[in-house]
């Protein structure tokens, strides 16, 4: 009797630890880096100011950029994901009305990301769609504008979303690819002569993809 339950208390063991091992079969670091392409799509309210003529407007540029992600693997299939990357070039138009003026403004778009992931399939799996939700900040840095005018540009807090895939050559090493929305909002007012402000929505979409690396 007392060798059929050693028996058996090994065997409980022994499937013990292969579910704890089979659970725990998968990297939960993800380091990727690549390329965005940061694609602006901005609306403004017009542009308002004293001596501004009626119908004068802005639009914005899209932008090429480097990005670097770290993604945590809390499950097999749930992941905590923050994008960063080297912050892009956003200039600013005049249009309408005043659109022989050329570009006005000028800015380094800092923009991290925090985004919650869900990978479909399983660990081992070569290839796995997911989607993520978030929140986005956005902070204008290194405002200027050729016609030396001080330039303020508000921060921007808004919603994430994205959709993308992953696909391994090796257990460390793959690629990705992705495509997410931001919501970014944010008052533009330029001081010189005079004083002129807009709000720029910029409804960027961006477009990523690039190589990982899991540990």
């Amino acid at each position: 009797m007392n060798k059929t339950i050693r028996a058996l208390a090994m065997l409980t063991l022994a499937a013990g630890a292969a579910g704890i091992a089979q659970a725990q079969d998968y990297n939960v670091n993800v380091v990727k880096a690549g390329i965005t392409r940061y694609d602006t799509h901005a609306q403004t309210n017009g542009v308002s100011g004293l001596g501004v003529p009626a119908g004068a407007d802005a639009n914005t540029s899209d932008a090429t950029t480097v990005v670097l992600i770290y993604e945590r693997m809390v499950s097999p299939n749930v992941g905590v994901e923050l994008v960063l990357g080297v912050p892009p070039k956003i200039e600013g138009y005049a249009d309408g009305s005043v659109d022989y003026l050329g570009k006005v403004v000028e800015a380094r778009s800092v923009s991290p990301t925090l985004l919650f992931n869900y990978h479909f399939g399983e660990p081992a799996d070569k290839f796995r769609p997911y989607v993520g939700l978030g929140i986005n900040y956005t902070h204008f840095a290194r405002r200027k504008s050729p016609y030396g005018w001080k330039v303020h540009m508000e921060d921007s807090w808004g919603p994430a979303a994205e959709a993308g895939f992953s696909y391994k050559f090796d257990r460390q090493w793959g690629m990705f690819g992705s495509v997410a929305v931001l919501k970014v909002k944010s008052e533009l007012v330029g001081e010189g002569a005079a004083v002129i402000k807009t709000t720029v929505n910029y409804r960027p979409v961006v477009f990523t993809g690039g190589l990982s690396y899991s540990f």
